[in-house]
């Protein structure tokens, strides 16, 4: 009887125990479904101690986590030389990006906003590529020609000069030098005839000379030459650059647009080809204003090429014409631009010669 009733308590623990655990596994199981359903809203929400609080603003942090569900904890603004771009939940700012030695800075860090940072001139980086090193542009071999030109996201676009292409600008080299020497030489001869009207014009001051070889037409460019001549200590210096800029001109066939206002417009593509480094020179001496130059600079050379020829156009109104632009580009020494501005502006249909 005895081992009848301690079997029967025996299995009266044993139910009581069972009931217990099982008690216990239910409670865990609910605590632990319930820290899996918090789902705070993306963007707006981070998850603390199984509640979601409020974001911190961009260039803040959280300093401290909210205490109910969808409150804002406390934020504290970005220290210096760190930044957060967007709402977060972050417990430290991000540390500002430090441009590399071949890199330059385009926009400083904010607490909002980290460093931006280009290529130098004459290097890029592909932007689909990851930028460890800025590499070299390339340079176009002699029978190339540039498609498009070196940018800090870009590298030089080269292209295979055609047989044709190189044939014509060898017959356009042959006749224009033909036709200087024939001009250089007509002038000569005149020069001879005329020695004591060119003892006259030679006995004129800087300022009548230039207004001579420019002509009254070119009253903007004058004032400009005549500044430049009044930094000049010896006149008589000054005096066969002028002669020999006279000359120059004479040899030049003047150009006359096909289609108007749009040809000079088409042509100002062609300007991308000259020496950035004639660039600030080139637009002053076309009268265009420093701040002008200035407002363009932080766009591609090619781009900024085009948007200052656009400014000129606007100021010179009807008074706009191409042969003012090469006369401007042979007088800083850019004949070889000049040519290839010439030939391209022909061989597209924009202009054609006026004794043609």
């Amino acid at each position: 009887m005895r081992h009848i009733i301690f079997l029967i308590l025996l299995l009266l623990n044993a139910i009581h125990a069972k009931s217990h655990l099982d008690l216990a596994l239910a409670q865990g199981c609910i605590k632990n479904r319930s820290s899996r359903d918090v789902s705070c809203r993306e963007g707006m929400e981070y998850e603390h101690d199984n509640i979601c609080c409020l974001n911190c603003p961009a260039g803040t942090y959280v300093k401290k986590a909210c205490l109910s569900p969808s409150e804002k904890g406390v934020c504290e603004p970005c220290e210096f030389d760190r930044y957060t771009e967007h709402d977060n939940g972050l417990w430290k700012c991000l540390l500002c990006t430090k441009c590399r030695i071949d890199q330059e800075t385009t926009e400083k860090c904010t607490s909002t906003q980290d460093t931006q940072c280009k290529c130098k001139q004459g290097s890029f980086c592909l932007p689909d590529q990851a930028c460890e090193v800025c590499k070299k542009c390339s340079r176009c071999r002699e029978d190339e020609e540039t498609v498009k030109s070196c940018t800090d996201i870009s590298n030089t676009v080269c292209r295979k000069g055609s047989t044709l292409g190189s044939s014509n600008s060898v017959t356009f080299i042959v006749v224009v030098a033909f036709i200087a020497t024939l001009a250089f030489i007509v002038g000569i001869v005149y020069w001879t005839k005329s020695k004591p009207s060119k003892k006259a014009v030679t006995s004129r001051s800087p300022r009548e000379m230039v207004r001579i070889c420019m002509g009254d037409r070119e009253e903007v460019k004058e004032e400009r030459q005549n500044a430049h001549n009044s930094k000049m200590d010896d006149s008589s210096q000054l005096q066969p650059f002028l002669e020999q800029n006279c000359v120059e001109r004479e040899s030049i066939r003047r150009l006359v647009p096909l289609n108007g206002e749009e040809s000079l417009k088409k042509s100002f593509d062609f300007f991308e080809e000259m020496d950035v480094h004639y660039h600030n020179r080139f637009f002053r001496f076309i009268g265009l204003s420093d701040n002008s130059i200035k407002s363009a600079e932080s766009l591609f050379p090619e781009d900024r090429v085009y948007e200052l020829l656009k400014i000129w156009m606007e100021k010179e109104g009807l008074k706009a014409d191409l042969n003012s632009l090469i006369e401007a580009l042979i007088y800083l020494d850019q004949k070889l631009s000049a040519e290839n501005i010439i030939e391209k502006a022909i061989i597209n249909g924009y202009f054609k010669y006026e004794d043609e």
